[in-house]
């Protein structure tokens, strides 16, 4: 007998919740020293979006350079940064709309918009970084893109899915706001 789907609204934090969780995997994204590692032992190479990291197979100590001092590594921060500082201005925003008793879907709709603009950002960051990373910095033995690489494409996924449900959210403005009655479904006995 309960009726609930994404737009009615009991549910309307469902989406800055999503944003929320998005935030979150793109704070691993920025910290995590697992944007690039060897893919065996020895462990002889890992990297951030901001720094590179070497040492021989017998050493224990890490010898770091830092990626800015690459035009593609600015850039690849730069936008990932960028989409990010977004995203949190999205979240921030996405949690004012749900809060007022009556929903300004326009504004929402916006708040759409907005996190297509984080998604290409976020992407262009992505895609920047394995390409000029692979051309430009030494590697040596197997080397993989892991585990906080992951993180920032999990973000930038979670963000295209909100950024569609945000956009359509107003199509069901009468649902959410709760101004048609609900179909009930029962079979009888």
């Amino acid at each position: 007998m309960v009726v609930c789907s994404l737009a009615c609204w009991r549910c309307r934090w469902l989406l800055p919740l999503l944003l929320g969780l998005a935030i979150i995997m793109g704070i691993i994204a920025l910290a995590g020293r697992g944007w690039l590692e060897s893919e065996s032992a020895p462990y002889v190479h890992q990297a951030s979006l901001w720094e590179s990291c070497t040492r021989g197979e017998q050493d224990l100590n890490w010898s770091c350079e830092s990626l800015m001092d690459y035009g593609w590594g600015r850039a690849a921060a730069a936008t990932y940064l960028v989409g990010f500082v977004i995203l949190v201005i999205c979240f921030a925003l996405a949690v004012i709309a749900f809060s007022v008793e009556i929903l300004r879907f326009n504004f929402v709709r916006g708040i759409g918009g907005l996190l297509f603009v984080v998604a290409a950002f976020q992407i262009i960051g992505l895609v920047i970084y394995p390409v000029k990373f692979a051309e430009e910095i030494p590697l040596t033995g197997a080397n993989m893109f892991s585990w906080a690489y992951g993180f920032g494409w999990a973000s930038t996924v979670v963000v295209i899915g909100c950024a569609f449900f945000f956009c359509c959210l107003p199509n069901w403005e009468d649902e959410v706001l709760g101004n048609i009655k609900p179909t009930y479904y029962y079979s009888s006995p």
